[in-house]
Parts: C-alpha cells; sequence; structure tokens
C-alpha cells in the first residue's frame, strides 16, 4: 500500500503544471473577453459596466489601466490586430465600435461604427489580409463589413443565436457555433457565400471555437462538457470527441508550436491535452429493441417483456464498442483516453476485460486555477497564458513547462 502511494506522489510531482504569474481585478461587472497585448507587458479586456481598458504592467509588478474607455452599451468582444494597433469592439447593442490605439497605449483614437446586429454582439475578428471585419450576434446573424469603407458586404442568418466565430484566411472559410450546438462552414465570397456543410456532434450550445490553420483543425468547446476536435482539411467528417470537463466548455485555445489544446471551463478546471497522439473516434451508438449481450429487453420493447414475462430494462451504451446494452451487462468503468475520455466511463464486461493498463495512460492533464473560466487568450511565442473568470479575475499564467 505504501508503495502504491509512493508511486501516485512521484506521478503528481512529475505533472507540469502553470505558475500563477500576477491577478488583475478592479472590474465591478463580468468581463467579457480579454486579449494580451503581443510584445508587451499589458492586457486589452472588455466588460459589462461599458468599459474598455488597456492594463500596462507598472514598476511595482501590478497591472493598472492606462486606458478606460466608456462605450453607450455593454461591451461583449473584442479584436486586436498588433501591426495595425487596430482595435474592434462589439456591443450589447449590436455596434462594432473601431479604434486605433497609440504607440505608448494611453489613448484610443475613434475611427468608426459598424452598425452590424440587433442584439448583442458575441464574437467580432478583423482580417488584415481581406479588410474584412467579421461579427456574430444573438440575433442570429453572422456579418462580414469592408474595413476599408465600412460597408456591409454579405450576411448569414442562421437558426439559433450565433455565440462564436473563427475565420481562416487564406481559404476564406467562416466557422459560426450558435445555440443549437451545430458550427456552420461557409466558405466567403466579396459579396456573397457557399454553404459548405453544417457539422453536428455537440448535444448543448457551441461556447468557443479555435482554428488550427497548418493542420486544418476546427476545435469546439460546448455546454455538454465535451471538447470535438474536426477534421477540416482531410475532408473525411473525422470527429474526435475530448471527455476531461464536468461542466460547460467556454474557453479553448491551440498551442500550435507545442501541439497541445488548452481548454477551461465551468468547473475551475484548465485541461491541457497532448494533441500529438493518434486518437480513435468513438463509435456511433447502436440501436436495439433487447440488450445485444444477453437479450434482455428494454423498457418500451412490450412485446418482449409480455413474452418472456420480464419487466423492461434501462438501455445503456458501451462507450467503447456502442453496443446497447442493459445495467447487468453494463455496469463497469473505465477510463479510455485512446478515444478522449479522460474520466470513468460506462463500458461493457467484454471490452472491460480487453482494456489493458497501457490502455489508460492518460493523454491530458488537469489543473484547478480557482476560477470559472469565461475566456482564454493564449501568446504563445511567450508562452503566456490569460484566464478570464466569472469572479471577475483575470489570471496570467506561466506556461514554460507546460508547453515546453
Amino acid at each position: 500500500m505504501a508503495a502504491e502511494i509512493k508511486e501516485t506522489e512521484d506521478k503528481q510531482a512529475n505533472v507540469r503544471k502553470p505558475v500563477l504569474l500576477n491577478k488583475i481585478e478592479g472590474i465591478p461587472e463580468t468581463i467579457n473577453q480579454a486579449l494580451i497585448i503581443p510584445k508587451e507587458d499589458g492586457v486589452i479586456s472588455v466588460s459589462d459596466d461599458r468599459t474598455l481598458r488597456v492594463w500596462l504592467k507598472r514598476d511595482s509588478g501590478q497591472y493598472w489601466p492606462s486606458i478606460c474607455h466608456s462605450l453607450p452599451s455593454a461591451v461583449s468582444c473584442l479584436d486586436y490586430n498588433p501591426q495595425t494597433r487596430r482595435l474592434f469592439v462589439g456591443q450589447d447593442s449590436g455596434t462594432i465600435s473601431e479604434f486605433d490605439i497609440t504607440e505608448d497605449y494611453n489613448r484610443l483614437i475613434h475611427q468608426k461604427d459598424y452598425l452590424a446586429h440587433q442584439s448583442r454582439v458575441t464574437a467580432v475578428k478583423f482580417s488584415l489580409r481581406c479588410e474584412w471585419v467579421l461579427s456574430c450576434s444573438k440575433d442570429k446573424y453572422f456579418m462580414w463589413h469592408c474595413s476599408e469603407t465600412g460597408r456591409r458586404l454579405g450576411g448569414y442568418q442562421a437558426n439559433a443565436a450565433c455565440l462564436c466565430l473563427e475565420f481562416d484566411e487564406e481559404s476564406k472559410y467562416a466557422f459560426i457555433g450558435d445555440y443549437s450546438g451545430q458550427v456552420v462552414v461557409l466558405k466567403l465570397k466579396d459579396n456573397s457565400f457557399d454553404f459548405i456543410a453544417p457539422l453536428k456532434g455537440h448535444s448543448g450550445s457551441i461556447r468557443c471555437l479555435s482554428w488550427d490553420a497548418e493542420n486544418q483543425l476546427l476545435f469546439s468547446g460546448s455546454f455538454d462538457q465535451a471538447v470535438i476536435v474536426w477534421d477540416i482539411g482531410g475532408r473525411k467528417g473525422t470527429a474526435l470527441e475530448l471527455q476531461g470537463h464536468k461542466d460547460k466548455v467556454q474557453g479553448i485555445a491551440h498551442a500550435r508550436m507545442s501541439q497541445q489544446l488548452l481548454t477551461g471551463a465551468d468547473d475551475n478546471i484548465l485541461g491541457i491535452w497532448d494533441m500529438q497522439v493518434k486518437r480513435i473516434e468513438t463509435p456511433d451508438w447502436a440501436e436495439s429493441d433487447v440488450c445485444q449481450n444477453c437479450d434482455a429487453p428494454f423498457f418500451w420493447n412490450f412485446r418482449k417483456m409480455w413474452e418472456d414475462k420480464k419487466v423492461g430494462m434501462r438501455q445503456h451504451h458501451c462507450r467503447r464498442c456502442g453496443k446497447a446494452l442493459c445495467h447487468m451487462c453494463c455496469s463497469k468503468t473505465s477510463t479510455l483516453p485512446m478515444m478522449g475520455f479522460e474520466y470513468p466511463v460506462r463500458v461493457c464486461d467484454t471490452c472491460f476485460d480487453e482494456i489493458t493498463p497501457e490502455d489508460k495512460a492518460p493523454y491530458a492533464t488537469f489543473h484547478d486555477v480557482k476560477h470559472s473560466i469565461i475566456h482564454m487568450h493564449l501568446d504563445e511565442p511567450r508562452k503566456i497564458l490569460l484566464t478570464t473568470g466569472k469572479d471577475r479575475v483575470m489570471k496570467l499564467w506561466d506556461m514554460r513547462d507546460v508547453l515546453a
């Protein structure tokens, strides 16, 4: 027993963990989004108190606002282009405001407003290459405007409120996650679009997206507590599930150089997933009126219940083989990291006997960041992660050990 405890302690000691660098506090309302300023000790945040703030690190080591700008309504999202110092912020009113930030980060210069939506802007993206401002909103619309003229170029109406957005400048593919749980893929043109496909796999609303342009992978986090990896470049419809959180996934960031995926959720946990591992797709769940192992009828199979004089059983599914089984034939649990299940899930007796200790070796680590994550932003060159929490606190983490 003592040897087992020591082995567990040694494994925990060898786990590389994020190190808290700093906390930024002092905003009275919910912080909706925040970004690290590239190559600067600074952060830009927007919040429900109608303020846009630029925080710079002082000689004391603490962050203080160099800009605190009030807007007409609550500020819901932002995007910043460091090459041009252009800043785009979306508001509750549906307006997107464009600003220039001075070189010393002490002053904002208002450029123009885009009257893009009729409701809260949930995501905004600026493409310098295309000179487009892309946005989506709770009014169910995805829009894109010309950033030079401010003119609306096109729009798409979804079936549900649009919550998050990603864009690939090379292919001009837009990915829009909505409240219904699907991700819509559009190929944009100057004044029109081609509808490519809906990506269906989540059972809850899509809360965050991240795009890996090099490997053509899209990552989506959802209210259903799962993350799905969509292979867009492979064009085979491959979708890998990652199950490790116990509450809705709200933040996601891909570390391209180290091939790791960072996920944050309402459960106060930061997940770090090794994306170099070849994972297996989860099987489709079989449909049956009887247990596929012992032939016991399920509770809706009245004829079989009457013939066998048995009370119907509840249907369960083995996460490894996908068979429809009764509780007695599917009562064991196991982790299945190769399939993305980093916590124990239900498996059938046959699969349980086939799972080896090597099959249970984890491909992800999980760390308590002590606040419920709303949004995350990774500065990969400097290996610094910014997490924004429901506690109205922003935390900066040193990820050098984790992303080594």
